[in-house]
């Protein structure tokens, strides 16, 4: 590929797996001629790493996950002329991790006994003892804090002594007991052959209904139920995500080598997955705590810095709040998370006003933002508070939701959600018209565009694979993996190959980039996006009633 000439061309946003099987077979589309010049930077998500749960949000370690990608797949993109946007999860790591794993084998002897949060050494003095070994918070303590899932946010684990501790777990958790034969509990107690089978099976199937091994009904068989519990807990297994401890001196290494290790990726962008939960306190909000948080990112950037790492924290959070600004106003980068919505609204409303004091705003106040529209996670909407009525926002979720996207309320929660599911094509009803308009509205916004895979080559809802996910597998509707005879098929559509044109002229005007002039103006049903730079010109004049627009060039 030829030098781009912006400072904030597209980038490209994709698993490793999501066009192929694997990183270089992305890599082989890439170097497709239909895709010279689209792409200054990639944007992989964290599966290329050594993960289990949460499709890579679960990281045990950052090394390459040889299942998808290489050494040689990532200096391959260099060749390209790609630099890379890598995930760094600040505020957790896998069970699965060497220092989870050496904390559940070596107990309070670990060198890593401190890394992750023991709850009831956070709590301690702030609460009550439970019977069930962890300490129940006294309610003004916790009454600011907001948990992902219901119930107090932990994890008990065995230690080697026997003991279940409690640690600290805001997301995902997952424990796996032994399903035993009749010989293992012959081995642990003085049962007899026949019984241990019929006791073994009896066993498996509670543990199959989600039962904990105290809750299995050991009728007729009590004297064995103390000694076949214990002998169950001993061997559980976990998977999940356990929350660090910021105060760890290793925890802070941690953070050194990982941000040193995607620095040698080629990583020029680190975007801080949930890194507003990491700081805690009692008394005090477990998501944002000011200036906690701040202190937080501050001292993380000093790191960054020693490695030529730009941070992108990721913070959803509605534009009442006006989080978006205090982030740009320390000097980093942000998301822009009102423009998928925003762009929704203003095509389905006719009306491109508040679009333009948006795109206003972010020039004006010199905000510098990464821009998309669909993403991993979904369409974001509740960001959207304080820019547009709650009425107006129910409206959108009717849409999307009518043209098939999901919603996943918290705790089942009204007005408690982060995003609609949907595919963006699905989104704006599977109209070829309005997906073209609004990636030219895109590319002509400030910032710098990120393109989902899914989003460029038109894809629809997945209700396949929703399916195939089960429980909580709203997101897969958006995460369709294309095979090469998908892509090559998707290459031949129209609406593809001028996608890929928008792309390529973001990436390569010298009209656009970050000290760029831009006027924004509307007029009636019209959205006039103007960029000038070193007396060159690159103008959108998008026409709202029939979804047609116009770009000219100098």
């Amino acid at each position: 590929m030829s030098n781009t000439r912006t400072d904030n061309g597209p980038m490209l946003n994709a698993y490793p797996d999501s066009m192929g099987t694997k990183l270089s077979d992305i890599i082989k589309v890439l170097q497709k001629p239909e895709f010279k010049d689209v792409f200054q930077s990639f944007y992989i998500l964290p599966s290329i790493y050594n993960t289990d749960l949460d499709r890579g949000f679960s990281v045990f370690d950052y090394g390459i996950n040889k299942e998808l990608g290489s050494a040689d797949d990532i200096a391959a993109l260099g060749e390209l002329g790609i630099d890379l946007k890598l995930d760094f999860i600040l505020n957790h790591a896998s069970v699965l991790s060497p220092q989870f794993q050496d904390l559940i084998k070596n107990g309070e002897n670990s060198i890593y006994k401190d890394f992750f949060i023991n709850w009831n050494k956070f709590w301690e003095g702030y609460g009550e003892m439970t019977e069930g070994g962890y300490i129940q918070p006294d309610q003004k303590y916790i009454k600011d804090m907001f948990f992902r899932k219901p119930g107090l946010p932990i994890l008990m684990v065995r230690m080697p002594d026997g003991k279940d501790v409690p640690y600290w777990n805001t997301f995902y958790q997952e424990v796996r007991y032994k399903r035993p034969d009749g010989m293992d509990l012959m081995d642990i107690t003085d049962i007899s052959y026949t019984s241990a089978n019929t006791l073994a099976s009896r066993i498996c199937q509670a543990l199959d209904e989600g039962k904990t091994p105290s809750d299995i009904d050991f009728s007729g068989f009590e004297q064995h139920k103390e000694a076949i519990v214990n002998y169950l807990e001993s061997t559980r297994r976990y998977l999940g995500q356990m929350d660090l401890n910021i105060k760890s001196d290793l925890v802070w290494e941690h953070y050194r080598n990982t941000l040193k290790t995607l620095s040698e990726y080629g990583a020029k962008i680190v975007r801080l997955d949930a890194f507003a939960y990491a700081p805690k306190e009692p008394g005090k909000k477990n998501f944002l705590n000011e200036p906690d948080t701040w202190d937080v990112l501050e001292r993380v950037n000093g790191l960054a810095s020693e490695y030529g790492l730009s941070l992108l924290p990721e913070i959803h959070a509605t534009y009442g709040e006006g989080t978006y600004e205090t982030i740009a106003s320390k000097g980093y980068m942000t998301y822009d998370f009102f423009l998928p919505g925003l762009l929704i609204y203003t095509l389905e409303e006719k009306d491109p006003t508040l679009l333009v004091n948006w795109a206003k705003e972010l020039i004006e106040k010199k905000i510098r933002v990464v821009n998309m529209l669909g993403c991993h996670d979904g369409i974001p909407l509740l960001d959207l508070k304080g820019m547009l009525p709650e009425e107006e926002i129910q409206k959108l979720i009717d849409i999307i939701v009518g043209r098939g996207g999901y919603v996943k309320d918290l705790h089942g929660a009204k007005n408690m959600y982060y995003q609609v599911n949907a595919t963006y094509y699905s989104a704006l009803g599977e109209d070829d018209k309005k997906m073209l308009l609004a990636r030219a509205i895109q590319m002509f916004m400030p910032g710098k565009p990120q393109i989902w895979y899914l989003d460029l080559f038109a894809g629809k809802n997945d209700y396949e694979a929703v399916k195939r996910a089960g429980v909580g597998g709203h997101k897969e509707i958006n995460r369709t993996n294309l095979s090469p005879e998908m892509i090559e098929e998707a290459l031949g559509k129209e609406v593809v190959q001028k996608q890929l044109e928008l792309l390529r002229l973001r990436n390569t005007h010298p009209a656009f980039g970050f000290e760029s002039n831009l006027e924004a103006s509307a007029d009636g049903n019209t959205l006039v996006l103007a960029w000038e730079n070193g007396g060159r010109h690159a103008k959108l004049t998008a026409n709202l009633v029939d979804y047609s627009y116009t770009v000219t060039v100098d």
